[in-house]
Order: C-alpha cells, then sequence, then structure tokens
C-alpha cells in the first residue's frame, strides 16, 4: 500500500513525523510531501496565481512551497509518477479539528483533496490542553491511530468521504475508547479581534479565540463531547455540502 502523507503546520512540523510513524505501521511504502511553511487555517486554498516551488529535503520527502492542496496535487500528480497513492493522510496536526475548524483547517483540506482526487483520507488531530499546549502527547495519536485506520479502511470508505479523526488531549491509558461522532459546533461567540499597538503606535490586529466561549457542554454525539470525555473521535465528513431538506422545500417555494 503506498501512502502520501501531508500536513498544514509545515515540513518541520513534530506532527509530520507522527503521521509517518502512524503510515509506516501500515506500510513500508511512505512518502512525505508537505509545506514549506505553516499553512495552518488557510482552508482549502489552492495556488493559481504563484509557481510551487519544490525541494527534496530527503529520500521520498518533499517541501512545496504552497498550501496542503497543493501538496496532495504535487504529491500524486507529478512527484509520486505514475503509481498514485493508496492512502492519503494528513496531520497529525497540533491542536484538534472539530466543529466549525473543518472549515478553516489546513489539515482536514489536505485530506479532502485526496478524497477528491479519489483516494481514502484521513485528517489526523492531537488535541491539547492548557497544560500540554507546548508538548502534546502525541503519544495517544500513535498509539491509537494505525488500528483506526485499519479498521476504517476495512469496512470500506464511501467514494466521496474524508474520515477526521481527533485525539483527546490525555496519555493513551487516560483514552476512554473511541465513538463515530457528528461535527459538533461551538457559541458563535468563539472568535474575536485582538487590537494591538506596534512600536511606532500603529494598530494592528490578531484574530482569536474566546476560550469562555468554546467551554460551554457540548452537544451529546459530537465531536466535541467525545475528546471532552477522552475519547478519540471518529467523524465520517461529506465532500457534498447539499442541504437536502431545505432543497425539497426550495423546489415548492420556487416553482
Amino acid at each position: 500500500m503506498r501512502i502520501l502523507c501531508t500536513n498544514d503546520d509545515g515540513i518541520h512540523a513534530p506532527g509530520l513525523k507522527i503521521v509517518e510513524e502512524i503510515a509506516r505501521a501500515l506500510s513500508e511504502d511512505v512518502w512525505v510531501v508537505a509545506p514549506e511553511l505553516d499553512q495552518s487555517g488557510v482552508s482549502h486554498s489552492l495556488s493559481l496565481n504563484d509557481p510551487l516551488r519544490l525541494r527534496e529535503v530527503g529520500p521520498r520527502h518533499f517541501a512545496v512551497r504552497g498550501t496542503p492542496t497543493d501538496c496532495v496535487i504535487m504529491g500524486s500528480r507529478h512527484i509520486l509518477g505514475e503509481k498514485m497513492p493508496d492512502l492519503v493522510l494528513s496531520g497529525v496536526n497540533r491542536g484538534r479539528n472539530v466543529a466549525e475548524d473543518v472549515v478553516y483547517s489546513g489539515t482536514i483540506a489536505g485530506a479532502l483533496e485526496g478524497t477528491i482526487l479519489g483516494f481514502p483520507s484521513f485528517a489526523l488531530s492531537q488535541e491539547f490542553s492548557i497544560e500540554t499546549r507546548h508538548a502534546p502527547l502525541w503519544e495517544t495519536a500513535l498509539k491509537f491511530g494505525p488500528d483506526i485506520i485499519r479498521k476504517v479502511i476495512d469496512a470500506g470508505v464511501p467514494k466521496n468521504t474524508v474520515i477526521n479523526v481527533n485525539f483527546p488531549a490525555c496519555t493513551p491509558d487516560q483514552v476512554k475508547g473511541v465513538r463515530v461522532t457528528r461535527q459538533g459546533k461551538r457559541n458563535l461567540g468563539f472568535l474575536k479581534v485582538d487590537k494591538r499597538h506596534d512600536g511606532r503606535g500603529n494598530p494592528y490586529f490578531w484574530i482569536g479565540f474566546e476560550r469562555a466561549a468554546m467551554m460551554d457542554t457540548p452537544a451529546e454525539g459530537t465531536d466535541l463531547a467525545a475528546l471532552a470525555a477522552r475519547y478519540v473521535s471518529v467523524t465520517p465528513l461529506r465532500l457534498d455540502r447539499t442541504d437536502e431538506a431545505f432543497s425539497e422545500e426550495l423546489i415548492t417555494t420556487l416553482k
């Protein structure tokens, strides 16, 4: 099985080494194609107006000056040659990708691009807490990642579905199990704009997150609830975002 690994944290991110270890537990034919620079939050952006620079950093390891989407396209359509990947793994992201994160995440986008190109694809993210912010518990992803991927592949990944896996911010022995979840939703107040001033007194801004708004009790069955209870969250996400129920209503309304 040929596996293509990517991420959005960049070619030198610790989580990329973790996803490669997970891949090597599944196969010896592992390729790594990741962004040259941190691409967190770029979503599914594609470089159309800028050339892509490619750098080989080691055997079967390449850095692309572009987005995770660019990396998956470059890996599958150029670097790997005629033999396409059988599986795409994106991550392991430093921090969870749940609820609205799936819209912004470059990690999710890397896996989505793999799905669009026709490959079974997984987005893998390791949640961290305040205590583990600077040292995420990567061993949790390492322990549970390979087995989850094997079982999902054996079950058969639907053609237009990407698998979003989030590991809780605890040690492997503290994990209570694995839950299949749906995408959650946070309090609408979780985004904030932080205004500051530089050395010359000119204003600049950071987009940030309100921790209090993110700590509301999550709905049962969601990715947020699973992580809060120390379960690994496995969420199948569909490429087709059509609202079928409202479409039926509009058919009548717009006649």
